[in-house]
């Protein structure tokens, strides 16, 4: 039981972390059972493969010798720390998983003697998880300030996916955050190694035969830096270091922490940065083409895809017959799926109004207003907000 407590406790914190695919649904919820009546926070979670599963989120450690100014679990912060030992941990884990209660793990840590003393914490359970108990499901590594590069190559051995947290687009906004920590050195340069183990050795030498996928994280709007800035950042790791996401977590001020009087970044925001990376990703989009305010601000009334048709399709629809996949995903409403679809239909009819297109299943309401059939525009009903 005293493994239980001390794993809810440092469990509980983890929601401010963003991981894997997540539904908006997917908010943590307390397992309770009849033995363990103050059991773990477990988050639905959706992997990059689609399925979806219960991950424990949680910390070897809440101890930390860093003092990031918006961290909960910042040095200079009073409150009651937790620890596990590799071997402890990763029993309690299995026990956890033979219970149905979780089925697979992010693990992150404090950072206690420096960087890499708490990698090789990490590997550590990470190594008694895979080889000494069996555990074949997902894990999900962090990768800590300071680790060196065989420490990077061995996470990625072991782990389904591996991250490091940048927290800020660059050095200025960092020292902001976390003066502590070095852009370049500590936090960027793990990324670079993760990139160059994937391009340079065989992939057979990662878990279950692949080279796991990697990820950041940006505290949004914990530096005073714009969209334009975090985005700059997302389309340079996208393009040049083969991430394959960046998550957003915004801003929250935490008591007992330098940052507890700043103001916190609204839902919408972290929404919009979503959806810009997204396009930046998935869809093909520059980052010029982003609908950037004066200030470097996205506009938060629309979202960016919508905000770009607005400004460059209103006058000239896209032919739905004749667009190619580049130009199909620029129109509202029509993702790399639906896309597919279009070009799958085009071979063997022509598509000749909305209708048809709803035939193929696509939700036509917001791309209507952008799209022509044999050069005539397509029927639609105005939305009145």
């Amino acid at each position: 039981m005293d493994g239980i407590i001390r794993l809810k406790a440092l469990s509980e914190q983890m929601s401010f972390e963003p991981a894997e695919e997540r539904s908006l649904a997917g908010i943590p919820y307390l397992d309770k059972t009849e033995n363990c009546p103050d059991s773990v926070f477990v988050h639905p979670a959706i992997l990059p493969n689609g399925q979806k599963i219960k991950l424990l989120k949680t910390l070897l450690t809440s101890a930390c010798e860093r003092d990031c100014y918006y961290c909960p679990f910042r040095a200079g912060r009073d409150f009651r720390r937790a620890t596990f030992q590799p071997e402890e941990f990763a029993r309690l884990f299995i026990m956890l998983t033979q219970k149905g209660i979780t089925e697979g793990v992010f693990l992150s840590s404090g950072v206690t003697g420096g960087g890499v003393h708490t990698q090789d914490k990490l590997l550590d359970t990470a190594e008694i998880l895979r080889h000494k108990l069996g555990f074949r499901g997902y894990i999900h590594l962090k990768v800590m300030p300071g680790a060196e590069r065989a420490q990077v190559e061995r996470a990625m051995q072991l782990a389904d996916r591996v991250s490091v947290n940048l927290e800020a687009p660059n050095t200025e906004r960092l020292t902001r955050l976390a003066p502590q920590k070095r852009f370049i050195e500590e936090l960027l340069q793990p990324l670079k190694w993760m990139d160059e183990i994937r391009r340079t050795q065989p992939a057979y030498r990662g878990w279950h035969g692949r080279w796991p996928s990697s990820a950041t994280q940006f505290v949004a709007g914990g530096a005073g830096e714009s969209d334009l800035e975090l985005l700059s950042a997302t389309q340079y790791l996208y393009r040049q270091l083969g991430l394959k996401r960046t998550y957003f977590s915004r801003f929250n001020p935490i008591p007992d922490t330098p940052l507890e009087d700043q103001a916190p970044t609204p839902p919408i925001r972290e929404h919009r940065l979503y959806q810009a990376s997204f396009l930046l990703r998935d869809y093909g989009f520059e980052l010029e083409e982003l609908p950037f305010e004066a200030d470097g601000r996205l506009p938060i009334q629309s979202d960016p895809k919508l905000a770009w048709a607005q400004r460059n399709l209103a006058d000239q629809p896209i032919e739905v017959n004749l667009a190619d996949r580049h130009m199909l995903l620029r129109i509202p409403g029509i993702g790399p799926k639906c896309a597919e679809v279009i070009l799958k239909a085009r071979r063997q009819v022509k598509i000749i109004d909305v209708t048809s297109l709803k035939k193929l299943g696509i939700f036509t309401e917001r791309a209507a207003p952008y799209l022509l059939f044999d050069g005539r525009r397509a029927a639609y009903q105005p939305s009145l907000f």
